[in-house]
């Protein structure tokens, strides 16, 4: 047998719990949110990293091709003044000259040639980034829609188990109701607890033998004298 004012208490506890989940489920949503838009960020990061390489290495290789351009006028005013010229040992310098640019031209154009194996083999790792990104944002898209969606069903349950619970409330005495609240809080949610085998099963604590009594009786409301708990014979 279990006192009417505690069955209104476990009933109101009941919902009192079913609200905290909710709360902590909706307090949770905006952290998986959160942990969605770095997910696709990451994604796109990466995706901008690939492009940024792709672009130092076409800069560089637009440097050397220059380089090669300014060695190649240089052979071209060496030859026009070597042709200018009637003295052997100018020749013969001008010849020197440019054999050193082509020398040079031709060391640049193999670190054209690494640079331009290097943008080659950047492609498909821009590929396969756009990919990542594509399909990451996609499926961002849909968990986060799905984030959203649970939001909007967990605040409507809230209002309904808030309105269920507020109709509860009126039907239990004021300062019952009041000492409940202040144990739920302090005690982790359970402020009402069963007393089974003349133990309170919210502190584990065993009963005294009147306690036990008065529960059974179920004439007044009993605390556990340990905890504090509201209890109530367990059935």
């Amino acid at each position: 047998m279990i006192l009417p004012a505690v069955t209104q208490l476990l009933v109101i506890q009941d919902r009192d719990r079913k609200l905290r989940q909710l709360n902590l489920e909706l307090k949770n949503a905006p952290i998986e949110k959160k942990a969605m838009d770095a997910r696709l960020a990451a994604a796109s990061a990466a995706l901008e990293a690939s492009k940024l390489k792709a672009k130092e290495i076409e800069v560089k290789r637009k440097e050397l091709e220059n380089e090669v351009r300014a060695r190649h006028d240089r052979i071209a005013k060496y030859e026009n003044q070597k042709l200018a010229t009637k003295k052997n040992d100018e020749y013969a310098a001008y010849d020197h000259a440019i054999e050193s640019l082509k020398k040079e031209i031709s060391d640049i154009e193999d670190k054209e040639m690494e640079l331009m194996e290097a943008g080659d083999a950047q492609k498909p790792i821009i590929a396969n980034a756009e990919k990542e990104a594509a399909e990451t944002r996609s499926l961002v898209q849909r968990q986060i829609a799905d984030i959203e969606a649970k939001v909007k069903a967990l605040e409507s349950q809230v209002a309904e188990v808030r309105a269920d619970r507020a109709k509860l409330a009126t039907d239990v005495d004021e300062d019952l109701l009041d000492t409940y609240q202040r144990l739920f809080e302090k005690k982790d949610g359970l402020a009402v607890a069963a007393l089974a085998n003349e133990t309170c099963q919210g502190c584990h604590v065993k009963s005294q033998t009147h306690i036990v009594n008065a529960v059974k009786a179920a004439k007044e409301v009993t605390n556990c004298l340990n905890c504090g708990r509201i209890l109530y014979a367990e059935v």
